[in-house]
């Protein structure tokens, strides 16, 4: 067992392992070290948040499939042994050992022995002129309720306008990019779109429409060429308007412009292209690639001893294959943020233990999306699965891979409910008492 290095280290009764970040690379590691670490070791995870955010349901709060309770978890819930501390890293001391966190109690000092950066990345509204101005991104719970909230007040704004040309922009809803994001959040806005239009009988079937843009000639690109195209037939037969080959050149108030010289007049547009790093990642003064701290082959941070990296923060190589073969880096995942967990919590024990560390490598299971009522895509393994059997798949397994009994039941309860009844058309608005009567 190592001797720490930080002088408060010396007085702590235990070694402590510190991880940074509370999405599903932070929190797995928690608790698979939980069940491995030997006696005298304690792991401290610190996040900005309470609760871990499960990102490809954000969607789904979008289109009021589920509450956006329903797509989080108490972290202090998922740990069993580990200490939680709610807080923001402001600074690391790799010579002292030692970090500073924002908390409710002001600055928390916190030392470690081994220190885990596993925080996510940040929505990058640069890459597109007006974006940060005029674009939704979605990569929060608050994005998704705010995105819902948005949908709902368009809607009834319709009815209360009597300028058709303005009535057809406030009923364009615009996302852009034809990833897996995208693709789900078009497909909920439609059927959103499409079962709330009941409520409002001053907005004809017409008025309402999805359009979906994406720079390269089929969507999907994570997954195989003839699920992309499977997935664009279903949008389109929801009456989502697919566009490929368009690239957004700016977004304004009006809508997008396209880089070909067209536009497309929109009050509402949704975007799900582009992050950025972390801004504590540029402050650590660590070696970066596309913006992603270099780990080496054991996932370990070169350079700093005792420093470790997984997660979206994180550029990993993948060793999977020849060893000669050209470097193939792990994508930001859920999957692989989980597989990278599950590997340095074995790593990390065979370092406490004075044992050699192995490479990361992980064969990806595939990949899913919802892409329409009752329908999907995925890719199992090798098999391209579509349709039913693929949207199945899909629910089945976010409800498994949500971390708690009572959400997975929650969840379970209102998929069941949504399938029978329809979507909640509640327009959410956070005020209280004392600002109901200000000016």
């Amino acid at each position: 067992m190592q001797t720490p290095s930080n002088p408060s280290a010396a007085v702590r009764a235990t070694h402590r392992i510190v991880v940074i970040g509370g999405g599903f690379a932070g929190t797995t590691l928690a608790r698979e070290l939980e069940r491995r670490l030997p006696q005298g070791w304690q792991v401290l995870l610190v996040s900005e948040e309470s609760y871990t955010t499960f990102n490809p349901m954000l969607a789904e709060v979008v289109g009021a499939s589920v509450f956006p309770e329903q797509v989080v978890a108490p972290i202090r819930q998922m740990l069993r042994a580990s200490r939680f501390v709610m807080g923001r890293v402001s600074a690391i001391d790799f010579t002292r050992r030692t970090l500073a966190a924002q908390t409710l109690a002001g600055v928390q000092q916190l030392g470690w022995d081994h220190l885990v950066l596993a925080f996510g990345t940040r929505a990058n509204l640069d890459i597109v002129p007006g974006l940060a101005e005029h674009a939704l991104p979605l990569k929060l719970v608050g994005d998704a309720m705010y995105i819902r909230n948005r949908v709902l007040q368009r809607v009834a704004r319709i009815e209360l306008e009597t300028d058709a040309a303005l009535r057809a922009q406030l009923g364009r809803f615009v996302v852009i990019g034809g990833g897996l994001s995208g693709v789900e959040v078009a497909r909920e806005l439609a059927d959103f779109l499409h079962g709330v239009r009941r409520w409002y009988p001053r907005v004809a079937p017409g008025e309402l429409q999805v359009t979906l843009l994406h720079d390269t000639d089929r969507l999907l690109p994570e997954l195989p060429e003839s699920l992309g195209r499977s997935a664009e037939r279903s949008l389109r037969a929801r009456g989502v308007d697919v566009r490929l080959g368009a690239r957004a050149a700016r977004v304004d108030a009006g809508g997008v412009e396209l880089q070909d010289g067209g536009a497309v007049s929109s009050a509402t547009v949704v975007c799900t292209i582009g992050t950025r790093p972390n801004a504590l990642v540029e402050r650590l003064g660590l070696a970066l690639q596309r913006g992603r701290i270099v780990t080496a082959a054991d996932l370990s941070v070169p350079g700093v001893e005792g420093l470790w990296a997984i997660g979206d923060c994180a550029l990993v190589r993948n060793h999977v294959g020849p060893a000669d073969a050209p470097a193939s880096y792990a994508p930001p995942t859920a999957q692989f943020a989980v597989a990278q967990a599950h590997a340095l919590a074995h790593n990390l024990c065979e370092r406490i233990g004075g044992r050699a560390t192995r490479p990361f490598g992980h064969v990806s299971r595939g990949s899913m999306a919802s892409v329409g009522h009752f329908k999907g895509v995925a890719l199992i393994g090798g098999l391209r699965v579509s349709g039913l059997p693929a949207w199945l798949l899909w629910r089945a397994y976010y409800l498994l891979r949500m971390p708690t009994l009572g959400r997975k039941v929650r969840i379970w309860l209102e998929w069941t409910w949504s399938l029978f009844f329809a979507a909640d058309i509640t327009h959410l608005r956070f005020t209280r008492t004392h600002e109901v009567d200000a000016p």
